[in-house]
Parts: structure tokens; sequence; C-alpha cells
């Protein structure tokens, strides 16, 4: 019934929105002209959210559905029809996801300094789409994939290779992908924020369910891509499974085009980077100047570069206010600066000193996602040590485990926005019920109560293999005991990862949003890479002195050292951020200029 509820409301806002297009022309969109945000501002920031809900999110959501769908299953296609050994497929899938990773920071600085948000996710779209056609070819056509081979002949290293051609073919595909990666990723959620109106309490209220929105759609994507998707990659056909998701993207480009005419356009103003460079230069040339008193003496430019509340000058990184200091004829007769590498904006000193606050932060970040590296890494091996059957015959994959995770976020994310939101902002007054930092705070504990938990759990898992176990190693513990664990890490997502998105995108520059939002990506590529290199220290490190932590055979390991180490690492870094957390200074908006 509710599924019914919300299809009559889409269909109803589509009519709406169809017949708003003929009728008002404010928001409109033609080739390469961007529409000023003042005339959209009268628009229902209600249809705005119900606009984006039905396009730029359905964009957004079969695209990740698509991404999703291709590689949640695609270690095990490189074995099974490329024949390529654990290492070899491992290392490929690793260089591609750093290189995913990295794509959006390239992405981002495109399209903030050059083609704005728009025809970033456009060209990524695309590139998707490409991708993922190529990718199903190779599963379609035999030419591109080498020959069958029987299951034994794998085991024994008997099946035939693929050669350079067919390596070539795959690897295109996922240079496109991350191509595509490096488009959608850093500008989707900063694209759909610039449909709300931040200076009014409805746009406000709307940016703030959209995070929570947006990670709900992502999590059902991912609870279809590893349960249906995979099915029919593993037991219909390849071809079909990769298919699917290719036909996903092509419905995702379409919504997305669908909608140009009521979206909200910002320009780019530049390079980012470029700008970043000329507050630091520029207060390096005044430093041996004295800063006044009177902030008129500071520069404004003649114009607002955009609708977005503009920040005063504060006293914090007081030595970067002298890059905005007018000293002689430093401005021209137009009000323009003469040298952008002597004289910055006051709002472009800012810009510098957000961006300063945020590092930190960030940094915290990376070790605080450890704990759902070691989630991810670890817990199919202590749930093929326990017993997988759930009921009288359903057993339960290894690799499934994970849906509980996504359970536990798909239903406590909406019960969160809609209703412990509500009840703290009447307890708190505060917009959003708590901060943005304390909602990150939270994240980091429930992630170390999160390796406290797994730590106790596998405890009592070793001990019960080793005294009841049979031959095969296998505890007599129902895997869902994993449960807990698996909960707990959801809640931990809830909190940082949702927290972290919003954090980002509502402390950086609005022209700096795509930029923000690709440090997400990164610290998951960093968090990748500290975990490896933990892994790889405690693995050495524990076998010197003759107790190897994390051996192959998980009974005989340590596991549960491990997961305590890991507590005990997120720890310290919970109270670092607690260090960060109470000397960051919150982006502020006083005043529009």
């Amino acid at each position: 019934m509710t599924s019914l509820i919300f299809l009559h409301k889409y269909v109803r806002d589509l009519q709406f929105f169809l017949s708003i297009r003929r009728r008002n022309r404010c928001c409109r969109f033609t080739r390469y002209k961007y529409k000023s945000k003042e005339a959209c501002r009268m628009e229902s920031n209600a249809f705005r959210l119900r606009v984006w809900l039905f396009l730029s999110a359905g964009n957004e959501t079969f695209e990740r559905l698509a991404s999703f769908g291709l590689m949640a299953n695609f270690m095990v296609y490189l074995q099974s029809e490329y024949h390529m050994n654990q290492v070899k497929a491992a290392t490929l899938l690793n260089t591609w996801s750093a290189a995913s990773n990295f794509a959006p920071v390239i992405g981002a600085y495109v399209s903030d300094a050059f083609i704005g948000k728009f025809w970033t996710i456009a060209f990524g779209s695309f590139s998707s789409l490409l991708g993922m056609i190529i990718m199903t070819l190779t599963a379609l056509l035999p030419q591109l994939r080498p020959p069958p081979c029987t299951h034994e002949g794998q085991l024994h290293g008997q099946c035939v290779g693929h050669n350079k051609a067919q390596l070539g073919i795959l690897i295109a595909s996922l240079c496109w992908l991350s191509i595509a990666t490096g488009g959608i990723k850093p500008c989707s959620i900063p694209f759909s924020v610039d449909q709300f109106d931040l200076t009014t309490e409805e746009g406000r209220k709307g940016n703030n369910s959209f995070y929570n929105l947006y990670y709900t759609t992502q999590t059902i994507v991912l609870l279809i891509t590893q349960t249906v998707v995979v099915y029919i990659q593993n037991d219909i056909s390849w071809a079909i499974g990769f298919g699917i998701p290719a036909l996903c993207m092509l419905f995702a480009i379409v919504l997305f085009f669908v909608g140009t005419k009521v979206y909200i356009y910002i320009k780019p103003e530049g390079s980012v980077f470029a700008a970043v460079a000329q507050v630091f230069v520029a207060a390096y040339k005044k430093r041996q100047l004295n800063l006044p008193s009177d902030d008129g003496q500071f520069y404004i430019p003649p114009f607002s570069r955009s609708l977005l509340p503009e920040l005063h000058l504060t006293r914090q990184y007081s030595c970067l206010n002298k890059a905005a200091l007018i000293v002689g004829d430093e401005v021209k007769q137009d009000g323009l600066c003469e040298n952008p590498w002597r004289l910055c904006s006051v709002q472009q000193v800012e810009d510098v000193k957000c961006l300063i606050n945020i590092i930190p932060i960030w940094l915290t970040s990376v070790l605080g996602f450890l704990a759902m590296n070691q989630q991810g890494t670890f817990t199919v091996a202590q749930a093929l040590k326990m017993d997988l059957q759930f009921g009288p015959s359903i057993k339960i994959p290894a690799g499934s485990v994970g849906v509980i995770t996504l359970i536990a976020i798909a239903i406590w994310l909406p019960f969160y926005d809609r209703v412990v939101v509500a009840a703290l902002e009447k307890v708190t007054k505060q917009e959003g019920g708590i901060t943005l930092l304390q909602r990150i705070g939270i994240g980091n504990l429930f992630s170390i109560l999160t390796m406290l938990v797994s730590g106790f759990l596998e405890t009592e898992r070793r001990l019960s293999a080793l005294s009841h176990g049979g031959t095969d190693g296998i505890a007599p513990m129902t895997v869902m005991w994993l449960t807990p664990q698996l909960i707990l890490i959801g809640f931990s997502e809830i909190f940082s990862i949702v927290g972290l998105i919003e954090f980002y995108n509502k402390q950086f520059p609005e022209h700096m949003r795509s930029i923000g939002n690709s440090l997400i990506y990164l610290t998951f590529s960093f968090a990748s890479y500290a975990s490896s290199i933990v892994i790889s220290v405690v693995h050495d490190v524990s076998a010197r002195h003759g107790s190897n932590w994390l051996s192959d055979d998980i009974n005989t390991s340590k596991l549960d050292y491990f997961y305590f180490l890991i507590a005990g690492i997120s720890s310290l870094n919970f109270l670092f951020f607690l260090f960060c957390a109470r000397r960051y200074h919150y982006r502020s908006s006083v005043k529009l200029m």
C-alpha cells in the first residue's frame, strides 16, 4: 500500500512537472547558458525536492544499480571466465579501485573550474554506459574472452588464459568505468544540493533530509545487486547479468536529461586550486604589513559570486587576511583587482580557511573507516567457519552475510531521519537535532563498539571451534551470531559516512562542493591503504613472535586480538577527532552580498 501511495505521488508530480515546463521558464536551461538562481528561488522547495526525487535521484539510483550490479560479482567473473588466479584478479581489481577512487578528484577539478557539474555528470554517465556495453560484450561474444574450461581444469591450472587483445578490451571497459566514476561521484550530490534554497527554512530542511534519503537509496540498490543481480550472473547468464545494469544506466541517462528544464545550474568560476594558491602567495607578499582594524580596507568584489550567504572576514588564521588587504592602486576603476596574485577577495580568503579547518577532520575519518574495512575483510572468513544453515532448508552464502548491515541501514536511516531527528530538534533546538561533528563522532563510537563486540564474539567462536568443532573446523554456532557486529557497523555507517557527506557539502564553499565531495572517495582509498598496511604489519610482527594473529587458518589465528587492536587504534583516533572537533569553527552564513 505504501508503495502505491508513493507511486501515485510520483505520477502526480510528473504531471505537474510536465505542465510547469510549458508555463514556467524561470529555470530553463538553454544549451550552454546559465540562468540566474534568483529566478529559480520563486519555485517551491517542496516541489523541487519531489522533482529531484523523480529525476536526479532516479538517475543516481539507476546509475548506482548499474555500477554496483556490474562490480558486485566481478571477482568471480575474472576467475571463472578469464581464468585468472586469485592474486592476479585481486591485483586487477585493486588497481581499478585505486584509479576509480582517485578519479573523482580530477572530475571535481574539471567540474568546478571548467564545464560545471551538469556536463561533468553527463559525460560520466555516457562513459559509464560505454564501459558497461563493452563489459556486456565480453560476456556475450566468445571471441572476447578465453575458451570455456571445466572446474577441474581451473583447479589444476589447465585452462587456456586470455590473450593480450582480450585483456585489453576488458581493461578498456574498466578505464571507461573509472572515468565515469570521476564524473558522477564528485558531482551528483553537489548538483542535487544546488537545487535547494539554503536561505529558507524549507530549503534547509529538504537539504537535511536529502543526505539520509541519498544513502537509503544506495543501501537499497546494494541489497538488490547483492541478491538479484548476483543470482542472475551466477545461475542464469553473465551477459544478462551485465546487460541489465547497462540498460539501467541507459534509463538513468534518459531520466537525467528529462530534468534539464527545471534544474538550477551554477556556473563554474575557474580553477579552485589556483584560487587557493593565490591566497597563500598574496598573503606571503604582504607578510610585513600590519592588519588594520577597519574592515573597509579589505577587498570585496563589486559583484556577488553566488547567492549563498557570503562570509565576514574572521580573525582565525589572521595572517591570511593580509591577502585581502588593499594596498595602493591594486583595485582598478571598475572595482576589479589588478593582480589576483597580490590581492584576493574576502570570500576567497575565507574559502581557504574553510579548507584548512576541514583537513584535520578528513584525516581522522581515514582511520575512522578502519573498522568498516575489517568487517568487509574478515567477517566472511568468520562466517565460513560457522553454521550457515538457516532453518531446515536454507543455507546462507557466507558472502551474503553483509546483507544484514544493509537491511539495518535501510530500516534505521529513514526512522532516524523522520522520528529521531524531529525529537532531537525539539530538545536541542538545533537544526538536524545534533551538529554534524557530533553525528560523525557518534559514528566513530559505533565503530569502536563494533570492534569490541567482534573481538569478544571471535573469542567465543574460536574456542567453540577448537573444543566442539568437527574435522572441518566449523564451530557449532549459527552464523546469525554475527548479526550484532553487522548491525553495529551499519549504525557506524549511518552516522559517520552520511555525516561526512553532509559535513563536506555544507562546510565547503558552494563552488568547491565537488572538491569536497571527492574527499569521501579519497577517504575510502586511503582507509583501504591504511588497512592493508596494518594487516601487513600485524601479520609480519606476530608471525616473527611465534603466534600469527592473521594466519590462513582462522581457528589457529588470533583474529580477536587483531579486532581489539583496531578498537585501540580507533579509540586513539577518536580522541584526536575530539581535539579537532572542539577547535573547529563552523562556516557561518551571516548575510547576503
